[in-house]
């Protein structure tokens, strides 16, 4: 039989909020690859940017250092400064992550093996009624997929989702993503039972700045993890 269902559940998104926050004390190589489709109709590569990613000042800033371009080395690349967001939920309201699991609703649908490893399927999809209060609830609401969660560990190894609805940054005035836009993303266990992102691929069609047609299908790969913070459990 398949495991209590809101039990696995409720572990597995502890889980993933403990590995977010175990994050920000980590550095990591960020590699971002575009891809495109030849006149031909093959699948190729566009532009290949790497980063090494630090975090400083106890994890709310990091640093983002260009260290590669199109497979050749870069010796002086820019350097990004970004600022790390907090949890940014008003008094009483929900964290991002239970934002977004009170956007969905799930059902364990099959046993899987996965690398060997017993593998729970778990179907998701929005829920007509709810109302986000976080950018990532809204997000969220707009997909329908599949999550693959390691059964001993109770961390999600693979998320393959779908938009079923139009999503809109900036208030549609930046972008929109059409329906039909995808996202597959892998996670896997860096060290002392910690589990963190290895790759995120994101494919749709929409528009940027409301008239010019946007077309997107970029892969990030993260590698290379090493702790450089203490900042607690």
């Amino acid at each position: 039989p398949l495991p209590d269902h809101d039990m696995f559940v409720r572990a597995t998104r502890d889980n993933l909020i403990r590995s977010q926050r175990a994050q920000s004390s980590y550095a990591y190589k960020e590699r971002r690859t575009e891809f495109h489709v030849n006149p031909f109709g093959r699948l190729g590569t566009g532009g290949i940017e790497g980063w090494e990613v630090t975090p400083i000042e106890d994890g709310t800033v990091i640093l983002k250092r260009l260290i590669e371009r199109d497979g050749q080395r870069v010796t002086d690349g820019e350097v990004d400064r970004i600022k790390v967001r907090g949890e940014g939920r008003r008094e009483g309201g929900r964290t991002r992550m239970d934002d977004v699991v009170a956007m969905l609703t799930f059902k364990m649908e099959r046993r899987e093996s996965v690398n060997g490893r017993d593998a729970i399927v778990i179907a998701f999809a929005p829920r007509p009624d709810a109302d986000p209060e976080t950018r990532e609830g809204r997000i969220a609401k707009a997909f329908t997929g599949n999550v693959w969660v390691d059964e001993a560990a109770r961390e999600v190894i693979r998320v393959e989702a779908t938009a079923v609805d139009t999503i809109s940054f900036g208030f549609g005035l930046i972008a929109r993503l059409n329906e039909g836009s995808t996202v597959t993303l892998h996670r896997q266990p860096i060290e002392d039972g910690l589990w963190l992102p290895t790759s995120i691929r994101f494919a749709g069609e929409g528009r940027a700045l409301l008239i010019r047609k946007l077309n997107v299908d970029q892969r990030i790969e993260w590698s290379e993890y090493r702790k450089v913070l203490n900042t607690g459990p």
